[in-house]
């Protein structure tokens, strides 16, 4: 039989569970993907994991407020979504604190050089290297977010020589 400081335990540790929750479907909110998905969530958190892949079932977990991931796993969800660790796991100082706002896109190394060199094309090259983008996000079926991948030239037939 549990007494009752075992009670009281388990209730604050399911309370825990449940405001990393609504703080993990708040920051993926905030970083335009969807809190209501462990399938999304478990596919692309396990494109960025380097460990063991994540199940759909424990993405849900952490959705619902049944489980809280690990440290790294932690480490990787705060990289990914932009914002801190300890804010991800713990919350601020009061209850309700609002999720830091990420900023701005972030570019790795690789992806300002492209824009850079993209930048030394011709005005021609760089329409037809747009265009080529808008229609491989199409075809993928991405969603344009904040008009960041939005990409305004005129159809135009491209051919390569």
């Amino acid at each position: 039989m549990e007494g009752p400081e075992n009670n009281l335990r388990s209730r604050k540790i399911a309370t825990e569970r449940e405001r990393f929750s609504l703080r993990l479907q708040q920051t993926l909110r905030n970083a335009h993907h969807s809190p209501d998905s462990p399938t999304e969530l478990a596919r692309d958190f396990n494109i960025r994991y380097s460990g063991r892949p994540i199940t759909v079932h424990a993405a849900r977990k952490w959705l619902v407020g049944e489980a809280i991931p690990t440290q790294d796993k932690l480490r990787t969800l705060a990289d990914w979504l932009h914002v801190p660790i300890d804010w991800l796991r713990f919350g601020g100082d009061e209850d309700g604190a609002a999720a830091p706002v990420p900023p701005g896109p972030v570019f790795k190394s690789a992806e300002l050089k492209l824009i850079s060199d993209l930048q030394l094309l011709d005005e021609h090259h760089q329409m037809m290297v747009r265009e080529f983008i808008r229609i491989l996000l199409h075809a993928n079926g991405k969603k344009q977010v904040n008009g960041l991948a939005r990409i305004e030239t005129p159809s135009q037939n491209l051919s390569v020589n």
